[in-house]
């Protein structure tokens, strides 16, 4: 049967749940208003929708590498006590594995995971069976024609999974075993020195200048001469991008050289050329901005009332 969109927006404003669901549940409840709030109630999409507005940024990021295809996620919770959960744990671990095939979030998000179910129904009934609320936040994926890619978590909680998920891409046809070792020691290094972007040619124009700007307030308040100024401008710059580039970063491993110098050396001890194609970083909670709760004006505020 057909309903009108006008009953659909009243039952979206009376339970939150999305519009596509209150359109199926008034389909199923033949168009019955409570019944068809009884029927969203039933499916946990009205409790999923009114915990949507939580901030959510705990929970867990993973990897899944297939070959010479990789993916890392970020799936959030409310509460650090949920990524030791194990239902949430198989609900990351299933999301990752399809996100080796998808090209972008919302891909994934409409992706069948289960029983005909769509990797987002997942989620919205786990946030029913879970109590919190849960958002998958991101994915980036990473696909090479020969080579390995490598991967390293810190702070594990379970396998393939925890605060830090690192992914990185080795092209070459050397010795997989050794491209693997050297992947994974890069990963580590990634982890450790979070570096912004590969190489130079791929940092953003707009933040380079923020910094100059930046140098050149600092610099002309030392009232030294124009010319001069120019040059300290430029090395710091040029030091700047040394800490955000990948491949211009110091190696953590031995603390002296270069990542370019550490892949052009593999690449003489392979007898083949070594690429470091691609990277991946993902660190929880990362840009999130998280609500500061002051417990102290929280119980002089029950204490007043």
């Amino acid at each position: 049967m057909s309903v009108s969109a006008s009953l659909v927006k009243d039952l979206r404003e009376k339970t939150g749940a999305g519009m596509m669901d209150c359109k199926k549940a008034l389909v199923e409840t033949s168009g019955d208003f409570e019944a068809a709030v009884d029927w969203l109630r039933t499916k946990g999409l009205a409790a999923a929708a009114k915990k949507a507005g939580r901030v959510a940024s705990e929970g867990l990021t993973a990897l899944e590498v297939n070959g010479n295809m990789a993916a890392v996620i970020e799936v959030n919770s409310e509460t650090d006590f949920v990524s030791r959960n194990e239902t949430f744990q198989n609900l990351v671990r299933k999301i990752a594995q399809k996100a080796i095939n998808c090209s972008t979030i919302e891909q994934l998000k409409s992706t069948i995971i289960e029983n005909g179910k769509t990797v987002e129904d997942l989620i919205i009934e786990n946030i029913a069976t879970i109590g919190e609320n849960l958002s998958l936040r991101r994915m980036q994926t990473l696909k090479i024609k020969d080579g390995v890619i490598a991967s390293y978590v810190h702070n594990a909680t379970a396998d393939g999974m925890g605060k830090i998920s690192v992914l990185v891409a080795l092209e070459s046809t050397g010795d997989k075993d050794k491209l693997m070792a050297l992947g994974k020691q890069i990963a580590m290094h990634v982890a450790a020195a979070k570096p912004v972007c590969l190489n130079k040619e791929s940092v953003d124009p707009a933040l380079i200048q923020r910094e100059k700007d930046i140098f050149t307030e600092q610099s002309r308040a030392s009232g030294k001469p124009d010319n001069i100024i120019e040059k300290m401008i430029e090395g710091r710059i040029r030091k700047f991008l040394e800490e955000i580039v990948l491949l211009d970063q110091i190696f953590v491993i031995d603390g002296k050289s270069k990542i370019t110098e550490v892949v052009a050396n593999a690449s003489k001890e392979l007898g083949a050329p070594v690429v470091l194609a691609s990277y991946a970083r993902f660190e929880l909670g990362e840009g999130i901005e998280k609500e500061v709760i002051n417990f102290a004006d929280e119980v002089a505020a029950v204490a007043k009332s």
